[in-house]
């Protein structure tokens, strides 16, 4: 793998973003993706495209485009140099005319050699912005955080647990009262068990830009939820089956089952959780 692959892959699982969403968001084949990855730019159809593409995948991780691109030029491969046009003077009377046509020909190559990846460069832009369709995600989680603030409803605040299947509700809880207990952390997921098992609402309450991702029956069931939120705002959704939920800024969001939450954290990376109603099935 190469340094600059390196660079990117590392970016890229760090906000736990897969091949396939990187592709999702960008319109870029994943064969090319993994083949910057890899450092086997042979694979892409062009030199002019190793640029672009790069580009393109380090802004959609986070990464300063230009910095990553000036840091590693020397691993890319470069555009072919242009030819020199030379005209040989048919007669020695022309010859001041044909040195002074020689010279506009070099600045004409010259030209066209820094025009066409410009020109490859907005072309890939005006296809991402006329393919950008309702399933593309904004993945950049580095915007200004708003300063409007969410009022949380006025509820017991549940203390964290480090130990699974210790509740996480004050004791001792009324009949009727929701209890969130962590059962365990598997594969960097927080398994939540909702007690009573029946008629709660799991509402996300946003106050800045995060990537919010939201199934229902587990990690790979059907999408209730999937893009990034700009805008301070909650989302609220039935809790009929186990629902899985990834945020990409979980200091941006505020979790509440019914009236209850419960310390996330508060940190800037990403989350991902598995709220089970009591009598439900996790999948």
């Amino acid at each position: 793998m190469s340094d600059l692959g390196a660079l990117l892959r590392k970016a890229r699982e760090q906000r736990g973003y897969t091949l396939d969403d990187i592709q999702e968001y960008t319109k870029i084949r994943k064969r090319y993706l993994e083949a910057i990855e890899t450092g086997d730019y042979k694979v892409l159809p062009g030199s002019f495209y190793v640029r672009a593409f790069v580009k393109t995948y380090a802004e959609s991780v986070g990464l300063d485009a230009e910095e990553v691109l000036r840091l590693y030029h020397k691993e890319l491969p470069q555009p072919p140099a242009a030819e020199t046009v030379r005209t040989e003077p048919r007669i020695k009377a022309g010859r001041r005319s044909v040195q002074h046509n020689d010279r506009w020909g070099k600045v004409a190559v010259s030209l066209l050699m820094w025009a066409f990846p410009i020109l490859i460069v907005v072309v890939v832009y005006i296809y991402l912005s006329n393919n950008k369709g309702p399933g593309t995600q904004e993945l950049n989680t580095n915007p200004p955080i708003t300063t409007q603030t969410a009022s949380p409803s006025a509820s017991e605040t549940v203390s964290p647990s480090t130990t699974p299947s210790e509740s996480v509700t004050p004791p001792p809880p009324a009949s009727n009262a929701v209890t969130l207990t962590l059962k365990e952390t598997r594969n960097n997921v927080n398994y939540y068990e909702v007690t009573p098992g029946t008629g709660h609402k799991l509402k996300l309450e946003i106050t800045g830009e995060s990537w919010i991702e939201v199934r229902a029956d587990g990690k790979k069931g059907k999408k209730l939820f999937y893009k990034s939120v700009r805008e301070a705002q909650p989302l609220t959704f039935d809790m009929t089956t186990p629902l899985y939920v990834s945020v990409g800024r979980t200091d941006h969001v505020t979790f509440y089952v019914d009236d209850v939450t419960f310390d996330d954290g508060n940190k800037p990376g990403t989350t991902r959780y598995m709220f089970t109603p009591a009598a439900g099935t996790v999948q």
